[in-house]
């Protein structure tokens, strides 16, 4: 479970490497869901990601695309009253991973730089608690 990051609010993901190794090229697909007042927003992010380091500790840098899609029963951000829509926006990640050997608690902490065509946050927090197996 990532709280912010890549899914902006929150999301529950699916690690993986490519390889045998824990560190190398890797790849992260997501879900999450906010529901107020009868707007929501869902929220898919995908990630390409390289683990550089070695043992347990790991230093995380990525790059991918998360899928928002939004609907409002009254105006809500980019959404009019009674509209729904999708966009996509650019996201990196940058940040340390604790990811035990033989597998179990794994945690990440980084920034996820957000952006589109006319917004960037360079600084946007992340924090993920997770399971190793």
């Amino acid at each position: 479970m990532e709280v912010l990051g890549n899914g902006l609010t929150y999301s529950l993901n699916y690690d993986t490497r490519f390889s045998q190794s824990l560190k190398g090229l890797g790849g992260r697909a997501g879900i999450g869901y906010v529901a107020i007042d009868g707007n929501s927003l869902t929220t898919i992010p995908l990630v390409v990601n390289y683990l550089f380091g070695k043992d347990k500790h790991y230093f995380e840098v990525g790059a991918g695309a998360t899928l928002l899609s939004a609907a409002a029963s009254s105006d809500f951000g980019p959404v009019g009253s009674g509209e729904k829509g999708s966009t996509f926006i650019g996201t990196m990640s940058l940040g340390y991973r604790l990811e035990p050997l033989d597998g179990g608690f794994t945690f990440r902490a980084g920034i996820t730089p957000i952006f589109d065509r006319t917004t960037f946050f360079p600084f946007w927090p992340q924090v993920s608690f997770g399971y190793a197996f």
